[in-house]
């Protein structure tokens, strides 16, 4: 009877017209403008800032961890990394460090420290800690970007770490030029800020970050009418002159698939490195690519060791890798490193955590065997889903 009342009652409320005229006036000129406003100053915030893509993954990658990003919040709020003692002096390199050669004779170490694409990595006061941390617990190889936008961090903390003693002709560093700063004159520009940033004499190793542009980006280059395979053309060249100035050592790609890489022949300098996404997942065309890569003394640095982009928590369900870890007494993160450089890749685990970086450079102290490399190699044909960077759409 009770409900049957307010039943009754509800439907013999009327509703006024000017009542509804009045909630839709609300909406379209108080609430929608509103929106309008924040989406439009969000954008703004976005598209000012020299590097928008590199704004957007620093604020997204720590907001996707439930961490409030420092592009919000500021510098020096995030936790993790702890301070570097000031007693800490350096420590000696791995045992049985690895390299691979680069063209005139430089060499660069098999394991790297990767300083991208965690919340960490955002937070200025923690890369500093997480380079000085890894430098003087004898790692020698830091792989960055300017997009990650933490290189002044990064040379605060080689500067700190020679400062304790590290030679600086010791370290090796790598870094990007993303595709929205494409093009000769803008190379030549921004690898000169990219030292400045660094606090650096010379770069190791600089990589074109990604074959073109995102959506509705653009670059010097292509502002000028120039199609992706001329800007890469335009910048390569760039890169081949400061290789002859001595302000880089050598040059490389990042993502690059098998015809990006061959349009770059005989354009300047030798491509020395393509980084790419790496592991017993990969489908056939990123080994034809390996494999051309190999041919003509290109080296590789496998970046996802352990799967693809969104699901690199799937390696470690799985049986034969969990078996392999018990055996060599390893984590599974390790078994995956180790694999990777008995191939002859360049690993660069990411971590801030001062533990993780001395078990990631404790990869050269064991060696898997043939059988367990095999049986690594053929995990492709028990779980060939993982999702996979596919550069070939790229133009």
């Amino acid at each position: 009877m009770h409900d049957r009342i307010i039943s009754n009652l509800k439907l013999h409320i009327p509703i006024h017209p000017s009542s509804i005229m009045s909630i839709k006036s609300t909406l379209l000129w108080r609430v929608v403008p509103a929106i309008t406003i924040v989406i439009a100053a969000i954008l703004g915030w976005f598209f000012s800032h020299e590097s928008p893509v590199g704004l957007f993954f620093a604020t997204v990658v720590p907001l996707s961890k439930g961490v409030l990003p420092p592009s919000i919040v500021g510098q020096g709020r995030m936790t993790g990394t702890p301070e570097v003692p000031d007693e800490l002096m350096p420590q000696p390199r791995p045992i049985n460090e690895k390299f691979l050669d680069l063209p005139r004779g430089y060499k660069m170490p098999q394991q790297g420290l990767g300083m991208c694409c965690r919340p960490t990595a955002y937070d200025d006061v923690l890369v500093y800690r997480t380079i000085l941390w890894y430098l003087l617990s004898g790692g020698r190889h830091i792989d960055g970007a300017h997009l990650y936008l933490n290189h002044k961090a990064i040379g605060k903390g080689i500067a700190e770490a020679i400062k304790r003693g590290v030679p600086r002709e010791e370290i090796f560093v790598t870094t990007k030029v993303f595709p929205t700063e494409f093009g000769y004159e803008s190379t030549l520009k921004w690898v000169v800020i990219y030292l400045q940033d660094l606090g650096l004499e010379y770069i190791d190793l600089v990589l074109l970050h990604f074959p073109s542009l995102p959506p509705l980006m653009s670059s010097p280059c292509s502002t000028e009418g120039k199609d992706a395979t001329t800007c890469r053309k335009e910048t390569w060249k760039a890169l081949s002159e400061l290789r002859e100035k001595g302000l880089i050592r050598n040059a490389g790609v990042s993502n690059f698939a098998l015809q990006h890489v061959k349009d770059l022949e005989g354009v300047g300098a030798p491509v020395a490195n393509n980084q790419i996404q790496f592991n017993p997942f990969v489908p056939a065309h990123v080994m034809e690519t390996v494999e051309y890569c190999h041919e003509n003394n290109i080296t590789i640095t496998a970046h996802s060791p352990l799967g693809g982009l969104t699901d690199k928590s799937r390696a470690f369900s799985l049986a034969q890798l969990n078996q392999m870890a018990a055996k060599y007494n390893k984590r599974v993160a390790s078994i995956m490193l180790r694999w990777a450089i008995q191939r002859g890749f360049v690993v660069i685990p990411g971590t801030g955590n001062p533990e993780h970086m001395k078990e990631n450079m404790a990869v050269y102290q064991f060696e898997l065997s043939d059988e367990d490399m095999k049986i690594i190699n053929e995990l492709k044909y028990t779980d060939p889903s993982f999702i996979h960077l596919d550069a070939r759409s790229a133009a």
